[in-house]
């Protein structure tokens, strides 16, 4: 079995914001994480949409086409189906103690603020904050709704970061590549993975 450096779960939902997590997984596979995707249909919508990726409904499948595209190591990219309830994600006793909901839907939001459980991602966010892990949510909406607001709160008095997808524009970007990595930069840094691709605020480089 290959040596990762950490062991994170990334849940993909139907918000606007792909690119957000592509280049995320791509920053995970370049640092040695073993990443464990868990993809909702409507998010396999916004991939096609957005980047024309057409990502496979099945999880061998959709865990082979990542693999490739990203140059991964054997095991190093696992998706799960929304139903596999024995994949280590849906258990307190196997599950990483990170993950990051990357872009989350307002829907994902109301669901694991609510503790539903009703599919594998709300299921896994719920045992990361049972287990007292790390969760971080990205959610991409405007404007934000009272409930959605009331779902944000609700969730970071729980210990969850809020992290809505809204780069900033000191470093001076050029592309949207640069304002994607501002963000993605922000999610490594909270995670504790060392990045270069978002410089820091008061440094040249």
């Amino acid at each position: 079995m290959a040596d990762f450096n950490g062991k994170i779960t990334l849940a993909i939902t139907g918000a606007s914001g792909s690119l957000y997590a592509l280049r995320l997984l791509e920053c995970l596979v370049a640092a040695n994480y073993q990443v464990y995707v868990l993809v909702s249909s409507a998010a396999r919508v916004v991939l096609d949409t957005e980047v024309n990726v057409k990502l496979p409904a099945n999880p061998e499948a959709a865990t082979k086409f990542l693999i490739d595209k990203y140059q991964a190591k054997a095991e190093q990219i696992t998706v799960f189906g929304k139903e596999q309830w024995f994949s280590p994600v849906a258990s307190g006793s196997a599950a990483p103690k990170q993950m990051i909901v990357c872009p989350c839907s307002t829907g994902t939001l109301a669901s694991i603020s609510q503790g539903m459980s009703d599919n594998l991602i709300e299921r896994a966010a719920d045992v990361v904050i049972k287990e007292r892990g790390q969760l971080i949510m990205v959610p991409r909406e405007t404007p934000f709704s009272t409930i959605h607001l009331a779902n944000m709160h609700s969730l970071s008095q729980m210990g969850v970061t809020i992290m809505p997808a809204a780069p900033g524009f000191y470093h001076n970007p050029e592309s949207i590549n640069d304002l994607i990595d501002f963000m993605v930069g922000r999610m490594l840094d909270h995670i504790g993975i060392e990045q270069t691709i978002m410089p820091r605020w008061g440094y040249s480089n």
